[in-house]
């Protein structure tokens, strides 16, 4: 007799790309957020969140996962830093995931893969310690999206071998409480893609000013700023990496971040999702629970259906990224329908809070407000787009 295969709605299973040692960091990151930042949601919303989440992460031993212990680190894989990256975005405000990912995701890797010896000694333990804050300058006034018209130039010189860097950045998520900033300059306006130096700048120089902390829609518990320099002296030895070679340090980056980003993006969908299907089993209307109506049980299976969607392309991705490969449109491809995916959820679930959903109490407005940076951050929808085109010689 041919038994009867039931099905198995368990969507919690561990997927292949984790092992059971990277299920039980989800397990003490997820822990220690909840008992540490997660009652303090609401406070951070309205005042941003205090530099002291970066000194507990460090003392927790979450802001170094995958640096080497030789700087003090934990010396994990890349799928540990990606476990963080979806713990954060599924507890936390879009801008308490973003402030802590600047310094784990975007910086400190950097640092890590072009830093010197003494530059990683130097930055690397106390940025896992969370006793130093860094920030990221690439946007512009003048230059968004467009990464190859920045104006920062950095000019040296000659006679100490210094450079006198002068221009402005803006959008910078932790311009205000950042104690150094990996600045994208311009070293040879007249050398095209290959005239950009990356400099790690101490903010506390002269010449360097905060000018002003932005007002958002989202990310609120974040500070974005907007900073000027003013012939700021930086030695030699803040180049990182290679004179020249800035513009492709930082695209290299940027797909890093893109694909951090979905990461991140579908974890905060799936929180949505929960958040959401909770209140529609508790909310009643006509004798029943909400979610019993077919209408929302059609848009729980839409939304369920396009987050695993996003999880899995975005998976595979990181499969590959993982392993030394460089895929430029499946990367674009993944956060540009993370990011969209995200924002369809967002639309969604607030919708079925019906009124409830407009309150701050109910947490879903401020997640609404967050998700729609996902468009817009790390790449642009239509910076995405064009990617993925033009990767199949359009």
């Amino acid at each position: 007799m041919t038994a009867v295969l039931k099905p198995n709605f368990d969507s919690a299973r561990r997927h292949f790309l984790f092992t059971e040692d990277h299920e039980a960091l989800r397990r003490s990151i997820r822990g220690f957020l909840e008992r540490e930042f997660v009652p303090h949601n609401q406070e951070w919303e309205e005042n941003t969140f205090p530099d002291s989440v970066f000194t507990a992460m460090g003392k927790a031993g979450f802001l170094g996962i995958n640096v080497p212990a030789t700087y003090g680190g934990q010396g994990g894989d890349y799928y540990s830093a990606l476990v963080l990256t979806e713990e954060l975005s599924r507890a936390c405000p879009v801008g308490v995931s973003t402030g802590i990912g600047v310094n784990t995701s975007l910086v400190m890797p950097v640092l890590n893969a072009l830093g010197t010896d003494e530059q990683k000694q130097q930055f690397l333990p106390r940025a896992c310690a969370g006793t130093v804050i860094f920030a990221l300058g690439i946007t512009e006034p003048e230059g968004g999206s467009d990464v190859a018209s920045i104006r920062t130039r950095a000019v040296r010189e000659e006679s100490t071998g210094d450079y006198l860097i002068t221009g402005s950045k803006m959008f910078i998520s932790n311009g205000i409480r950042a104690h150094y900033i990996l600045l994208l300059t311009k070293t040879d306006p007249d050398a095209g893609h290959h005239g950009f130096t990356l400099f790690l700048v101490d903010l506390s120089l002269p010449g360097v000013t905060k000018a002003r902390a932005l007002s958002k829609m989202g990310l609120r518990s974040s500070d974005t700023g907007l900073l000027s320099f003013d012939g700021v002296r930086v030695p030699a030895t803040a180049v990182v990496g290679e004179v020249g070679k800035g513009f492709f340090h930082i695209m290299s980056e940027l797909q890093a971040e893109r694909l951090v980003m979905a990461a991140g993006a579908v974890a905060a969908a799936q929180a949505m999702f929960d958040k959401t299907l909770r209140y529609s089993s508790e909310r009643k209307a006509f004798g029943k629970p909400i979610g019993k109506f077919q209408a929302l049980r059609h848009k729980f299976a839409q939304m369920s259906t396009e987050i695993d969607a996003a999880r899995q392309l975005t998976y595979a991705t990181v499969l590959r990224f993982a392993n030394g490969e460089y895929p430029v449109r499946e990367i674009s491809q993944a956060k540009l329908f993370a990011s969209q995916v995200t924002w369809r959820v967002a639309d969604e679930c607030l919708q079925i809070h019906g009124g409830a959903g407009v309150m701050t109490e109910y947490e879903i407005e401020r997640m609404w407000r967050d998700a729609r940076i996902n468009r817009i951050g790390g790449g642009t929808d239509e910076i995405c787009l064009d990617l993925i085109g033009k990767s199949y010689g359009l």
